[in-house]
């Protein structure tokens, strides 16, 4: 059904212009009089106005044409016009059906372009979140590796003071051998008169022996407590040092995946951007094949008035001939027999 942007009286009125100008109507020369109106609108108003033409054409022909050139006349009108229309169904058709196809293939590449749109936002959301999260595990991997060596050096020097302990307590044994051996000197030389002193002396080397245990002790207990709280910091430490190595692998794995995904997403997205200027050119290119269609129809449409008035001339000049033939015959049939000579029937015969 014709669309109300342009009337059938304003295709009319264009027609008879196109006609007075010595032009055929045709959908493209209707336009341009017009200025507007859409291919699909003004060529159903041509085909009604054809129609209209067909139907005024409809008339008795002229008196005197003979029976068999009527006949051989409206079989060639007839012929004429159901070729002209059956090619133009079947070009219509066919340009149809290519502008549906070449409108659904656009409106689903728009579909899918939407969608590789939203899906890349959301991976491009996705991918700055998995960096933001890298970045801090990186960070915290940081500061746990400055934890570690930050133990480390207070192992180190935990272990050197516990060398210097270590060499603090020989210098006191040896301290304390020179001192055993001076007194065993002592107590051999001076015996009985340093009884007393030997006392003393065995004294203090009982205490010094005993501090110097005493202080061997806390050392070792020193030593072992260190160890063993260093030992339970360095376990801890590597097992949230393994466990952000495993998570930063993990996430480096995942952010190699979103990057492939993302990848493929562009390359959808420039395939889908080539399909669609490959349809745009498509329905360009059926936009103009149907411009061409429609004006070899009007040249075609041209082509068959021409032809049906050079029929018609030519039917009228054999009328004229044959009235001109049978009005020779009856002058010479007067001719050549008088009033008295025959009668009726013998003017039959003749």
């Amino acid at each position: 059904m014709a669309r109300s942007g342009v009337r059938f009286e304003d295709v009319q009125r264009a027609i008879d212009e196109l006609m007075a100008a010595g032009q055929s109507p045709s959908v493209q020369r209707i336009r341009e009089s017009l200025g507007t109106g859409s291919f699909t609108t003004i060529s159903e108003h041509l085909r009604e106005w054809r129609k209209r033409r067909e139907e005024n054409r409809d008339v008795p022909p002229p008196r005197g044409m003979p029976a068999a050139l009527q006949e051989l006349a409206e079989s060639l009108w007839q012929q004429a016009q159901e070729s002209a229309n059956e090619a133009l169904a079947h070009y219509r058709r066919e340009a149809d059906d290519k502008v549906d196809e070449a409108q659904e293939s656009v409106t689903a590449a728009e579909r899918r372009a939407e969608d590789a749109e939203q899906r890349e936002t959301a991976l491009s959301a996705h991918l700055t979140r998995t960096e933001e999260r890298l970045t801090e595990q990186t960070a915290e991997l940081a500061r746990l590796q400055a934890d570690h060596d930050n133990l480390q050096a207070n192992e180190a020097r935990q272990r050197q003071a516990c060398q210097r302990l270590e060499a603090r307590v020989d210098e006191l044994q040896r301290e304390i051998e020179r001192q055993a051996q001076a007194h065993r000197q002592e107590k051999e030389e001076t015996e009985a008169a340093h009884q007393a002193r030997l006392n003393q002396e065995e004294q203090r080397h009982e205490a010094a022996e005993a501090r110097l245990m005493g202080l061997l002790d806390e050392a070792r207990q020193e030593r072992q407590a260190a160890d063993k709280a260093h030992v339970t910091r360095c376990e801890r430490l590597e097992k949230r040092l393994e466990a952000a190595k495993a998570e930063q692998q993990a996430l480096q794995e995942a952010l190699k995946e979103e990057e492939k995904k993302r990848r493929a997403e562009q390359q959808a997205r420039r395939e889908v951007e080539t399909a669609r200027v490959n349809l745009d050119e498509e329905r360009i290119r059926l936009g103009a094949r149907l411009e061409d269609l429609q004006a070899a129809l009007a040249s075609r449409q041209a082509r068959v008035e021409g032809l049906e008035k050079q029929l018609e001339a030519r039917l009228w000049s054999s009328l004229e001939k044959m009235q001109e033939s049978q009005a020779r015959l009856e002058a010479a049939a007067e001719n050549a027999s008088g009033p008295d000579d025959a009668g009726p029937e013998q003017r039959e015969d003749v």
